[in-house]
């Protein structure tokens, strides 16, 4: 009797062997299969998506929020609670830490005199560096060589105001300005694919034409719209466990880790929107230029 059930659990495991190495050799030939697979990989491989995440995460954390919250103590008081309402929304910010940020923004002018004219400078000027690490992503999507900074350097602050006032605003244009998601979705993926175009044509110094730019953008659209959505639903009640586990800190890991997964999907946006814009059909549509020779030239 003993025999019977060992001969079927070597059955089993001699068929998931076979079944597994026909699925390893399956994904091996997809690329071949389907050239698109094919030159995703190698895109998403060059890039280092993971790394470029993490490096866009850091300095948005450490840097562009900073800056955020300086604009905000040094406008009127609409800003601010335009501020605090994204900051909630966008990071699931709840009792105690909610609270905390509403002391940090004041309405008083104590916040003002702490960080003082030349400290704010200093912070926005810091900020660029989520601006230039920006402009690195863009640039080894397309392959392009990095920009000179006399040419890049207005860049890198144009594109940070806009963002900062993107942010103060992202939250009522979310909400559909009151009337509901039903509007505020579409809104959300139209404003987004309009930021996400002209930031790549911006940060590369216009080498990259408008059309071949705009599979791009449109991905990057939808990842704002799907990580909004899933926000909603994890954000609040991972931030409580965190905070209830590691109290202030909490906020600090499970924000910077929100931001890894959102840079993380803008990357893989752009990334894959380059792809998509060399693909033939797509490519005659929007003019898309390859380099002669082999896929992923510069474009012009």
């Amino acid at each position: 009797m003993s025999e019977q059930p060992a001969g079927r659990r070597a059955g089993w495991k001699a068929r998931w062997r076979r079944r597994s190495a026909e699925l390893a050799e399956f994904g091996r030939g997809l690329p071949e299969q389907v050239p698109l697979v094919g030159r995703a990989l190698r895109q998403l491989l060059r890039v280092n998506l993971l790394d470029c995440a993490t490096r866009l995460a850091a300095q948005a954390f450490l840097s562009a929020l900073p800056a955020l919250f300086v604009v905000a103590v040094f406008t009127p008081a609409a800003v601010r609670e335009g501020v605090l309402r994204s900051l909630r929304k966008e990071l699931g910010l709840q009792g105690e830490a909610a609270q905390s940020v509403q002391q940090l923004l004041g309405s008083g002018h104590e916040q003002e005199a702490g960080f003082g004219v030349i400290g704010a400078l200093v912070t926005l000027l810091s900020a660029t560096a989520l601006s230039r690490a920006m402009q690195r992503v863009c640039e080894r999507c397309w392959e392009l060589p990095k920009a000179g900074t006399r040419v890049a350097a207005w860049r890198w602050l144009v594109w940070l105001a806009v963002w900062l006032v993107w942010m103060v605003f992202q939250t009522p244009v979310r909400e559909g300005f009151g009337v509901g998601g039903w509007l505020g979705l579409p809104l959300i993926f139209l404003g987004s694919t309009v930021l996400w175009w002209w930031t790549q044509h911006l940060l590369l110094g216009a080498r990259v034409r408008w059309l071949p730019l705009l599979p791009g953008a449109v991905l990057c659209g939808a990842a704002v719209v799907a990580l909004g959505v899933a926000s909603r639903f994890y954000l609040p009640g991972a931030m409580s466990r965190s905070i209830g586990q590691f109290g202030a800190y909490g906020v600090v890991f499970t924000g910077l880790s929100w931001l890894i997964v959102m840079f993380t999907g803008l990357t893989l946006a752009i990334a894959l929107g380059r792809v998509l814009a060399e693909e033939e059909p797509v490519a005659r549509l929007l003019g898309t230029r390859t380099a002669p020779g082999r896929w992923g030239g510069a474009r012009l």
